[in-house]
């Protein structure tokens, strides 16, 4: 995969060209260009291709951490079921 068509819009190249961005920004950044990249889409493919881009050339950027990240899975929701769900404890 090309790093055009893994970044179309160019805002993880732009979220590294931003001084001072915090984490939170990076990751309000990162939201939105996940949301755009079409349906089906092999995330952490795209991932590898932006940390091989951007990580290596600036290793202390906090969005770094955010696509480290988004290839670690998610652990499934926790959900109480019954009136423990429904009441406030």
């Amino acid at each position: 995969m090309r790093l055009a068509d893994a970044d179309p819009k160019g805002l993880i190249r732009e979220s590294y060209a931003i001084e001072g961005i915090t984490a939170g920004e990076c990751r309000s950044i990162f939201l939105d260009w996940a949301l755009s990249l079409p349906a089906g889409a092999a995330v952490p493919e795209v991932v590898a291709v932006l940390q091989a881009e951007y990580a290596t050339q600036h290793p202390d950027h906090p969005m770094n951490r955010v696509l480290l990240e988004a290839l670690t899975a998610a652990s499934p929701p926790r959900r109480k079921g019954g009136r423990a769900g429904r009441v406030p404890g």
